[in-house]
Parts: structure tokens; C-alpha cells; sequence
């Protein structure tokens, strides 16, 4: 038996205590026009990239990225990732990129088209650049991806090696997209407070620290800035809250990596991602309800009045901005009692994130609280 004192027991304890993180994409270029300056950046890391993304994404960067990529003599290929950031999806691109002999992923569109992208890119062993073409979530930056069902309904996430080698946030093309999408961005980059607050807000360790107080910042910038730069697509505040949804979310989930994870509000949504009603909603839609419905969470089970004057102010900030405040927000209004369990299951299953929470939850609260987002403080209390 080996003694406690040896020199490998010594390097074992040592080795598990290191920390593995994926802070950032290594180079971002972020401006007007950053497509059009970016060909040399793309150039350095491959000559043959393949550009994955959505039809319409593809189609937009035809006059814009094509021709950076022509002028640097680079040989590109394009493919859909249709149905869905899939395994069958993922099995179709992995022989694209074979038989294009792609030496760089290039992933443009929305967060599922960019987590497609990543996640070939990292399956392949290939470099990947990032263009998101609109504000609606941070994975251009993120080391992580998700991967649902063919139907779009959530199954697992799966750790990056690294965060993107590029990242491009051309605010010209970022506005092109429907401003529902920003509002989107907007509920899913405001989760970073609510969750990692709860997830690591009594940490003692001083990244954790620095990736909560950089959720509260966040929090702050998008509940100050967001109303005016919906009434101003393009203006300066606009593109700072671009900024915070697409720039700076990212940055907290890479400072505060797998220990500031995402708690109720995320397994919310990958539940109700099993209900074929909520595939017309976006990924930051059904966020903004989980933070909600975490909200009212703590509220009835803890009897948190903290947490019933946040959910208060934020139906406020929601109606201002157009987030959903109730399931039939997100078009749900038929959802049958089996869904609505069918959905709480699955967000409480073993391992799931919601059990972060500081007290214990099973389907039956949180199909309360689900249903009960908008209910008047100190109404509908359950029992723990």
C-alpha cells in the first residue's frame, strides 16, 4: 500500500486539484463591416473551410464573406446543418468536411448553427471560426455545445477542448436579424445572474467571485440599456448590449467555467424542448420564463422576498421589452398536464442543473411554479 507521503500520492492529490479553463475564443474582431477585415484572420488558420450553417445564414454572408474568402484564395465548401444541431446531423457534416478535405470550420447563424459547428470542428480536430449573424446567444464564444434530437428537443451538452480560434461580431450583419432575436439574447444573457448567483454566489474562490460580479454587471447593463437600444437598432447603445449578449455572457461562462454552471432557468428550457409547441420559440425565449420560474422556485419553497421582488421587476423589464412572462407567451396555451409533467420530469432528472438549487425540487413544484410566473406575491405557496 502505498504511503500517504509518496511522491506520486503527493502529484495525484496535486493533478486533481487543477482547474481547467476555457476563458475565450483566441482573437475576436468586432466592428462595422468586421467580415470585410477579417480575411487574413480566416487565412491564417486554413485554406479549405468548410462554412456550415443555416440556409438563410448561408445565404446572407454570400455577398459579404464569399468574396473576403475568394480574395485569399481560399477553397470553401458550404452545408447545412439541417434538421438540428443533431447526431445525424453531425454524421452528415463529418463526411462533408471528409470530402471536402476541410482544414478549418467556418460556423455562421444562431446558437445551434454555431454549436454545430464547434462541435464538428472539435470531432474533426479542426480549427473554428464563429460569425454569429445575430444577438441571440453567446456560443460563438463558448467552449460548450448542445446537442437535441432530429425534433429539437435537448439531450446533452458536450464540453469543447477550446473556445473558437476566431470570432467575428460584424455588427452590419448582427443587425440584419429580426430584432426578436436580440430581445432573445437579451433573457438568455440576463440568466447569467440569476443562475450563477445561486450556482456560486457564496464561493470563496476568487474566479468564481470574479464571474459572478461580472453577471451582476451584466445584469445591470441589459436592465439600463436594453429598452433604448431596441428603439435604436445600430446606435451605440445597441451595439453594447450586442456586446454584453454576445461578448460579455460568454466571458462568464469562460471565467467561471463547469463550477458556475447554469441552474433552473436552462432546465427549464431543455424540459419544455420536449414539447413540440415550443419549437416556433427561441432558445432565449424559454431561458427568460426558467428565470421565472426559478424565481418563483425560491419563492414559494424558501419564502424568498428577495426572490419575489426580482421576478417582480423583471415581469416589468419583460413586458417593456417583449420576453415572456407566461407559458402562453411561448405559445403553450394547450399544453395537456402530460406535457407539462412530461417537461418538469425531464428538467428534474438526475444530474440535471436544477438541483444546484439550495433546497430539493420535484416535478410537481416546479409544474407550480411554472404555471404560476405572473401570481401576486405571497399567493400559491407550496409546501417543500
Amino acid at each position: 500500500m502505498r504511503q500517504s507521503s509518496s511522491p506520486s500520492t503527493a502529484c495525484d492529490t496535486q493533478t486533481s486539484s487543477i482547474l481547467s479553463l476555457n476563458i475565450a475564443p483566441a482573437q475576436v474582431l468586432r466592428g462595422t463591416h468586421a467580415i470585410q477585415q477579417a480575411g487574413e484572420a480566416i487565412a491564417k488558420l486554413g485554406k479549405r473551410p468548410l462554412l456550415v450553417g443555416g440556409d438563410r445564414s448561408l445565404s446572407v454572408t454570400q455577398t459579404t464573406l464569399q468574396p473576403v474568402l475568394k480574395e485569399h484564395h481560399l477553397e470553401f465548401a458550404s452545408a447545412t446543418y439541417s434538421p438540428d444541431c443533431s447526431e445525424a446531423s453531425l454524421a452528415k457534416l463529418r463526411d462533408k468536411a471528409n470530402t471536402h478535405q476541410a482544414d478549418l470550420i467556418i460556423g455562421i447563424g444562431g446558437g445551434k448553427a454555431l454549436d454545430t459547428a464547434k462541435l464538428l470542428a472539435h470531432q474533426c480536430q479542426l480549427p473554428i471560426a464563429t460569425i454569429p449573424t445575430s444577438g441571440a446567444t453567446c456560443a460563438a464564444w463558448t467552449a460548450l455545445s448542445n446537442v437535441y434530437s432530429d425534433e429539437g428537443a435537448f439531450l446533452y451538452d458536450v464540453p469543447l477542448a477550446k473556445c473558437p480560434d476566431l470570432l467575428i461580431l460584424d455588427y452590419n450583419l448582427i443587425q440584419t436579424a429580426p430584432q426578436r432575436t436580440l430581445v432573445a439574447g437579451i433573457g438568455d444573457a440576463l440568466a447569467k445572474w440569476y443562475e450563477a448567483s445561486v450556482s456560486s454566489g457564496h464561493s470563496e474562490q476568487t474566479l468564481l467571485i470574479a464571474a459572478v460580479q461580472q453577471a451582476r454587471v451584466l445584469r445591470d447593463i441589459l436592465l439600463q440599456k436594453s429598452v433604448t437600444a431596441l428603439q435604436e437598432p445600430g446606435g451605440e447603445t445597441w451595439r453594447e448590449v450586442v456586446d454584453a449578449t454576445v461578448l460579455l455572457a460568454g466571458v462568464i461562462g469562460g471565467i467561471g467555467g463547469a463550477q458556475c454552471r447554469t441552474v433552473a432557468a436552462h432546465a427549464v428550457h431543455n424540459g419544455l424542448t420536449h414539447v413540440a409547441a415550443s419549437h416556433g420559440t427561441l432558445h432565449g425565449e424559454k431561458v427568460a420564463l426558467g428565470i421565472l420560474v426559478q424565481l418563483r422556485l425560491e419563492e414559494m419553497l424558501q419564502g424568498n422576498q428577495l426572490a419575489a421582488a426580482a421576478r417582480q421587476q423583471l415581469l416589468k423589464f419583460y413586458s417593456d421589452i417583449g420576453l415572456p412572462q407566461t407559458l402562453n407567451h411561448l405559445g403553450l396555451e394547450n399544453i395537456t398536464l402530460t406535457e407539462l409533467k412530461q417537461a418538469a420530469e425531464l428538467a428534474c432528472h438526475q444530474g440535471s442543473d436544477i438541483h444546484r438549487l439550495p433546497f430539493h425540487v420535484v416535478p410537481e413544484q416546479l409544474m407550480a411554479a411554472m404555471v404560476s410566473t405572473t401570481v401576486p406575491i405571497g399567493e400559491a405557496k407550496i409546501k417543500a
